[in-house]
């Protein structure tokens, strides 16, 4: 699918469908990854670390700009993005050590 071969709303709304599920399930993933990471590390504080937030959304606003992708909007969602990954990790961590 091509963006620039489109000629209907039809396509364009397809197209933005299969990405959706594309990213859902790219999250699914992530959050997969979460979980093992609560489970990994030894203690609660490791949960947390700005050093490896800062990278993670500099590697993501870097690809962003790689793509032509709105860097701004990037940095943005990823901020978001990770915020609710640390969050989950530190339920996961709390379910897995309760």
């Amino acid at each position: 699918m091509n963006p620039d071969d489109y000629s209907s709303m039809a396509e364009v709304r397809a197209g933005v469908d299969a990405i959706d599920r594309e990213l859902v399930a790219l999250l699914g993933q992530r959050f997969a990854h979460m979980r093992a990471a609560a489970r990994i590390k030894p203690d609660r504080g490791a949960v947390r670390d700005e050093a490896r937030k800062r990278q993670v959304i500099d590697q993501a606003c870097a690809e962003a700009a790689r793509v032509g992708a709105p860097v701004e909007i990037v940095a943005d969602l990823w901020e978001q993005l990770v915020e609710a990954s640390i969050a989950y990790e530190m339920e996961a961590f709390d379910r897995t050590r309760g």
